[in-house]
């Protein structure tokens, strides 16, 4: 596990690095992405040997105590910094907590800030759920070769911003493989086919807790029966509690403390007085 000194200044261990990501194409293997809020998330992600997670900018310290070890992507919500003094200021304050890259959505001349600044800049091309009213809805795009033709070109103009990765985001699978053939950045594919550097999927999506699958996850696990068996457990527990209140069967002599007879004998004299 490579060993670097972290934006904060701190001597860590990291499971990826930028310069890592970037000799994957040449290496002929994929690393796996993630996502995490918690601290629990980031250590399971660890336990299981998943290298990267994404998190939203203000989790990083949370998703940092449960793991030291995997490359961290604070993404850069759009309501969380709108001016370039906000977006550079997140920025620095996401890495300074132990980020290792952000996750920018906007445009090419923010990319090219961040960049400037040597903070690891990921992109967002193919369908970016925010702004899905440019294509019409929750679609693949570059399924026609006109799309992916401009989507070729974003490819081109985000890495002459000086991003170094991307996430590549419900692109039809053949035109991601022609893009990948073709471009430097560390390409990560959510839904785009099994042609790019990092393959990433949603936690939820994986440990089965979502209520409706996309067509690009699988579901390994199924958490939403265990968490619909705790929600069970805990109306029947509350329901137990409130009838044990109506009955007056709660609480009994060993729930609450008592006096010795002499001192409530003492309290009664003097309240009494």
């Amino acid at each position: 596990m490579p060993r670097i000194f972290d934006f904060g200044g701190r001597d860590v261990h990291r499971s990826q690095t930028v310069a890592g990501l970037k000799a994957l194409k040449g290496l002929g293997r994929q690393a796996a992405q993630v996502t995490a809020e918690t601290a629990d998330e980031a250590a399971a992600a660890e336990a299981a040997g998943i290298e990267m997670v994404v998190c939203r900018a203000a989790s990083v310290p949370r998703v940092r105590e449960g793991s030291k070890a995997v490359f961290v992507t604070a993404a850069l919500g759009f309501a969380d910094a709108i001016t370039s003094e906000e977006i550079l200021r997140t920025a620095f304050d996401a890495i300074l907590k132990g980020a290792d890259a952000v996750l920018c959505s906007r445009g090419y001349e923010t990319v090219r800030m961040l960049a400037d600044e040597q903070v690891p800049v990921m992109g967002h091309l193919g369908f970016v759920p925010r702004k899905s009213t440019w294509v019409g809805g929750v679609r693949s795009v570059g399924k026609t070769a006109e799309e992916a033709l401009d989507l070729w070109d974003r490819f081109r103009r985000l890495e002459d911003a000086g991003a170094f990765a991307v996430e590549c985001e419900i692109i039809a699978a053949p035109a991601m493989a022609e893009i990948y053939k073709r471009t430097n950045l560390v390409t990560v594919s959510l839904g785009s086919g099994a042609d790019a550097d990092v393959q990433f999927l949603f936690t939820s999506d994986i440990c089965g807790e979502s209520g409706r699958l996309p067509r690009h996850a699988r579901a390994w696990g199924n958490l939403a029966r265990l968490h619909d068996q705790v929600r069970k457990e805990r109306v029947e527990a509350l329901t137990a509690y409130r009838a044990a209140v109506a009955e007056r069967t709660f609480p009994v002599a060993n729930e609450f403390s008592a006096m010795s007879d002499v001192e409530l004998e003492r309290l009664k004299s003097a309240l009494d007085v």
